[in-house]
């Protein structure tokens, strides 16, 4: 798939696209709607289907000290607007210069002008412009004067409430893996590269790929039964803890998966750690022999809970 940037204009084969307009963090059902109807658009007219996603997320421009809360990474989106079928993805850098352009110039110079837009596709609660000033009911508006089509696609329910991230961040805060997968329609996945640790795990007889958590949510603390994919595609099954490490001095926030059955060097590789349960909160222990039978005990739990993987 290809990547556009959203400071160049779009010319060639992508331009006169439909695109699907929206944040898209985290790509559940609700957007994978949106992106959906843009793709079936597309095709039904011979024109590339193109999702714009914006980096870094608008509320990182406004919060800056926002605690992390994003829910995929670029490279995931990307993989993940490719398996919907889309053409390419356009980022939108969210900077000033964006954050000060009115929901009209959006329109005219961004979305028709430089992107070359014939459609746009969004969900019902989407916003742009400065001040929010923008909404689909601005889109539609223009769309009629200007020669575009727009499509508002209305909100997906499970359990009788909305999807949104805003629900997938809060089932994660709360360890509820089941929840955040049935939203997004897949486990909550961490990627990143595995980096040289303490030696603990290995020191424990449960060697760990030891991860940062960087701009990711931070699901809550504790013993999670994982599956890793590591970059030739193979899928492991394994234990992981998140947190900060109570037994070890001085405390450090990290993703330690251990992996069953695995003896081989990760350092280095960027894998895949999908979160399927949770099993415990993090706790601090005596000494390490009490560590050592509590981790052979997490172990055996989430192999029974991974059995069906």
């Amino acid at each position: 798939m290809i990547r556009l940037d959203g400071h160049q204009r779009i010319a060639g084969d992508l331009r006169g696209g439909v695109i699907a307009l929206g944040n898209f963090d985290g790509f559940h059902a609700g957007h994978q709607a949106v992106v959906g109807r843009a793709v079936r658009h597309a095709q039904d007219e011979g024109r590339p289907a193109i999702v714009a996603t914006f980096d870094p997320h608008p509320v990182r421009f406004f919060k800056p000290d926002a605690a992390p809360f994003r829910l995929t990474t670029l490279d995931q989106r990307q993989e993940l607007f490719a398996a919907a079928g889309a053409d390419a993805m356009l980022v939108l850098p969210f900077d000033a210069a964006l954050a000060g352009t009115s929901a009209e110039d959006f329109i005219t110079e961004l979305l028709l002008g430089r992107y070359g837009a014939k459609g746009v596709v969004t969900g019902a609660d989407f916003v742009f412009g400065k001040g929010r000033g923008g909404d689909v009911v601005t889109l539609a508006d223009h769309a009629r004067r200007l020669g575009f089509f727009t499509e508002m696609v209305a909100p997906v329910d499970a359990d009788d409430a909305v999807i949104s991230s805003s629900r997938i961040r809060e089932a994660l805060q709360a360890g509820d893996c089941a929840t955040a997968a049935h939203l997004l329609t897949r486990p909550f996945t961490v990627r990143g590269i595995v980096q040289h640790g303490d030696k603990n795990g290995r020191l424990l007889g449960f060697p760990t790929a030891n991860i940062d958590m960087g701009n990711y949510l931070r699901p809550r603390y504790g013993i999670y039964a994982v599956t890793g994919r590591l970059p030739d595609g193979r899928m492991l099954k394994g234990a992981a803890n998140l947190g900060i490490r109570p037994s070890f001095d001085p405390p450090k926030e990290l993703l330690e998966p251990h992996f069953f059955d695995f003896a081989e060097d990760l350092y280095g590789q960027e894998i895949d750690v999908a979160f399927h349960a949770f099993i415990r909160p993090e706790a601090k222990f005596d000494g390490m022999d009490s560590l050592m039978a509590q981790i052979a005990v997490d172990c055996d739990e989430a192999k029974a809970l991974l059995t069906d993987i």
